[in-house]
C-alpha cells in the first residue's frame, strides 16, 4: 500500500509555501499533472492537481475537499519546562504531536535547567510529525514565559469559582495528591503543567494553586521531565478520546 503523504499550507491559495514546493519539485521531482495531498492544520484535508512546477514555486488546484472529524473532545494544553539537552524537548515535542495536542507553552521555573528555546525549531518538528501522523489540526506552539506568567494568563481568575478548565500541576512534593488519570473528565479543556528535573519548588506548587490549578501525582515512578509529559499528554489524550 501506497504511503499517502501530505504536504502544510496553512493558508489555500493555490501556492505552496517555499519550502514545500522545492520538496515537491526537487526532492519528489513532481509536475504539472500530479496529484498531492494537503492539510491546512485546522481540520481539513485537500487533494489537489499541481498546475505549475518550477524551482521555487509550485501552483495548484483544488479537486477535493475532506472535513476531518476531531479525535478527541475538549482541548490538551501542555505547560512544561524544557529539558537541558534540546534534543529531549524535541522528541517529546515530536512524540505528542503523533498521539495528538491542541497546545504547548514553555515554562521558565525556579529549578529550570534551560532558560531559554528555539520556537521556530520546535514548530518545524511539529509540522513535520503532524504531516507524517496525518494530523488535521497544527498544535500552538508558545513562546517561553516564566511560571508566574503563564500561571496568571492561563490559571482560574479571582472571582471565578470555575470555568470549565481542568487545571493541574504535577510534582513529587511531599503529601498526599491524587492520580491525574482519576481526575480528568471527558468534554472539558485541560491544562497540565510539567516542572524541570528539579520539580517545581514549593513556592510555585502554591502559586499555581492560588490560581486553580490542582496538585495531582502520576505516579510512584520517578519520570524524567519529557517522560513524565508524555504521559501527561496520552493521559489527556485517552480522557478526551471520542468513540467511534
Amino acid at each position: 500500500m501506497k504511503e499517502v503523504r501530505f504536504f502544510y499550507t496553512p493558508v489555500i491559495s493555490g501556492s505552496l509555501p517555499e519550502d514545500e514546493a522545492k520538496h515537491v519539485v526537487r526532492v519528489l521531482r513532481m509536475k504539472e499533472g500530479d496529484e498531492i495531498n494537503l492539510m491546512d492544520g485546522k481540520g481539513t484535508f485537500y487533494r489537489a492537481e499541481i498546475t505549475t512546477a518550477s524551482n521555487h514555486h509550485c501552483l495548484y488546484r483544488i479537486i477535493e475537499e475532506e472535513k476531518q472529524e476531531r479525535a478527541w473532545s475538549g482541548s490538551i494544553h501542555l505547560a512544561v519546562a524544557p529539558t537541558k539537552l534540546n534534543e529531549r524537548i524535541e522528541w517529546l515535542v515530536e512524540k505528542a504531536t503523533e498521539i495528538g495536542w491542541d497546545r504547548v507553552s514553555f515554562l521558565n521555573c525556579q529549578f529550570s535547567e534551560r532558560r531559554n528555546i528555539k520556537t521556530e525549531r520546535v514548530e518545524k518538528i511539529v509540522v513535520s510529525a503532524a504531516k507524517q501522523s496525518h494530523k488535521a489540526w497544527m498544535p500552538d506552539v508558545d513562546e517561553m514565559q516564566t511560571f508566574k506568567d503563564f500561571v496568571r494568563q492561563w490559571g482560574l481568575q479571582e472571582g471565578n469559582v470555575q470555568d470549565g478548565v481542568q487545571r493541574f500541576i504535577c510534582h513529587c512534593n511531599e503529601g498526599k495528591k491524587p492520580h491525574l488519570k482519576d481526575m480528568l473528565k471527558n468534554g472539558q479543556d485541560c491544562i497540565v503543567m510539567i516542572g524541570p528535573e528539579g520539580d517545581f519548588s514549593t513556592e510555585e506548587v502554591k502559586f499555581a494553586e492560588k490560581y486553580g490549578f490542582q496538585s495531582v501525582s502520576l505516579g510512584t515512578s520517578r519520570l524524567r521531565t519529557e517522560t513524565a509529559a508524555l504521559v501527561a499528554v496520552h493521559l489527556m489524550q485517552l480522557s478526551q478520546a471520542i468513540a467511534d
